[in-house]
C-alpha cells in the first residue's frame, strides 16, 4: 500500500495536520482552550502544570510541551504564557521553532489579559490554518513512522491475546526499518530479566533493571508496595492475580525484537527500532511521554475497555475480550477476541493491526479520534511546591 504524509521542513513525517495551542501553565490553560476553539483543526492541550515545579520536576514539565510541539503531527504552534509561571514560554516556542514549522508566542500579562490574548491568538491560528490549507500529502516510507504501544484496563485475554498481536505489529514495522516504543515501567515488575536479555548491549540491559528497581524504591518512599496499587482492582476482577503475571503479559506488546535503547520520559529516540521509556503504568500519561517522544501513532490494547485517546495522535483500540468488543463497540477498532475464540491465530490479528496502522497513517479516522477523545496528562516526578 501506499503511504502518504506531511513532511515537515526538518524531514519528519506527520500523518495528521494539526495546529498545537501550547499554554505553558496551569495558569495559561483556559485561554488557551479558548483560542484554539475557535479556528477549525487547532487543538489545545489541558496543561496541568508548569508552575511550582522546581528542578528535573519543572524540566520534565517544559521538555514534554516542547516535545509535543516538535511531534512531527503538529504543523505550526501558538505557545501561550501568563507572564509568572515557572516553564518559560517564549524558551518552549524557541525551541519548537528549531523544527522549521511556525511557531508564535503571546503572554497573557503582556497582552492586557484574556479578552486581548484571545484575540490576538485568534488572529495568528487563522493565519497558521490559512498556511497549512496550502499543505499536501506525500508519499513516504512506514520508516519514517514512530509507533508507540499502550495497554490499558488489562485482562487475562490481554497477554492471551490484544498484546501479542500488537507485538506481532510492532515487529513488522520494525523489520521494515520504522521505530516502535513500548512504555509502563511499572507492569515490567517481576519480568524485567527477560526484556534485560533482549538488550542490544549488557549497559541497555543493566538500565532496563535499573529503571524497574528505582520505580519500586519510589513507592517504597511514600511507605508503600508497588504491589498495593499492581495490579489494579479492574485488572484483579479481569483475573489478573498478582504483579508478576500482569507484566509477563504486559511485555508481549513489545514483541520480540532486539531493545535499542531506554529513554527518558518524552525523549526522542535516536535511531530506528525498538525502544522502552521509562513512564508510570498510568495510561493517559504514558502516552503523552511517547508522543512527546514523537510517536505519530498509537495502539493501545484493553481487555476491559477505555475510550482513550490523545490530542495529537490517533490512537487504535484493540481488545483480546469478545464481550468487551460487543459492548464497547463504539470505542474499539479491532476485535483481538477472535483469537480466544479460536477464528484467528495471533498472525492473523497482528497483520490485521498493521494494515489498520496503515490506513491511520493514510488518513482513516480511529474511534478514538471521531469521538473527539483528547485525553492528556503530563507525568511529575514531585509534588507541586
Amino acid at each position: 500500500m501506499k503511504l502518504t504524509g506531511y513532511i515537515r521542513e526538518n524531514g519528519s513525517v506527520g500523518i495528521r495536520n494539526h495546529i498545537l495551542v501550547i499554554p505553558a501553565s496551569v495558569c495559561a490553560s483556559e485561554v488557551a482552550a479558548r483560542i484554539a476553539s475557535h479556528v477549525e483543526g487547532a487543538i489545545a492541550i489541558p496543561n496541568q502544570h508548569g508552575c511550582c515545579q522546581i528542578g528535573a520536576d519543572l524540566a520534565q514539565t517544559a521538555n514534554t510541551l516542547i516535545g509535543l510541539g516538535k511531534n512531527p503531527n503538529i504543523a505550526a504552534a501558538l505557545v501561550i504564557g501568563l507572564g509568572c509561571e515557572g516553564v518559560p514560554a517564549r524558551d518552549v516556542a524557541k525551541e519548537i521553532g528549531k523544527t522549521g514549522k511556525k511557531v508564535e508566542c503571546l503572554i497573557i500579562q503582556e497582552n492586557g489579559g484574556t479578552l486581548k490574548t484571545e484575540a490576538e491568538g485568534v488572529k495568528i491560528l487563522k493565519g497558521f490554518a490559512q498556511d497549512i490549507a496550502k499543505m499536501h500529502r506525500e508519499e513516504i516510507d512506514i520508516s519514517d513512522i514512530t509507533l508507540a504501544i499502550e495497554c490499558g484496563g488489562s485482562d487475562t485475554t490481554s497477554g492471551l491475546a490484544s498484546n501479542p498481536a500488537a507485538g506481532y505489529a510492532s515487529d513488522k514495522i520494525v523489520e521494515l526499518g520504522g521505530t516502535s516504543i513500548f512504555s509502563e515501567t511499572t507492569e515490567f515488575i517481576g519480568a524485567e530479566h527477560l526484556l534485560a536479555k533482549r538488550a542490544v548491549t549488557k549497559e541497555i540491559g543493566d538500565k532496563i533493571l535499573k529503571i524497574v528497581s528505582d520505580c519500586e524504591k519510589k513507592a517504597m518512599t511514600m511507605g508503600v508496595d508497588m504491589r498495593g496499587g499492581q495490579p489494579t482492582p479492574g485488572n484483579i476482577q479481569g483475573g489478573i492475580s498478582t504483579i508478576e503475571e500482569k507484566s509477563l503479559g504486559c511485555i508481549y506488546k513489545g514483541g520480540t525484537a532486539e531493545i535499542k535503547g531506554v529513554l527518558d520520559y518524552g525523549e526522542i529516540p535516536s535511531g530506528k527500532g525498538l525502544y522502552i521509556m521509562d513512564t508510570p503504568g498510568q495510561d493517559i500519561e504514558s502516552i503523552t511521554g511517547m508522543t512527546a517522544g514523537g510517536a505519530q501513532i498509537v495502539i493501545f490494547t484493553t481487555g476491559r475497555g477505555t475510550p482513550t485517546g490523545s490530542p495529537i495522535a490517533p490512537v487504535i483500540k484493540i481488545t483480546g475480550n469478545p464481550e468487551t468488543y460487543k459492548t464497547m463497540y463504539d470505542n474499539i477498532d479491532i476485535n483481538a477476541g477472535r483469537i480466544v475464540t479460536g477464528e484467528k491465530s495471533i498472525k492473523d490479528i497482528g497483520e490485521e493491526i498493521f494494515a489498520e496502522i496503515l490506513e491511520v497513517i493514510n488518513g482513516k479516522l480511529t474511534k478514538a479520534e471521531s469521538l473527539k477523545h483528547r485525553e492528556f496528562g503530563i507525568y511529575k516526578l514531585i509534588s507541586t511546591f
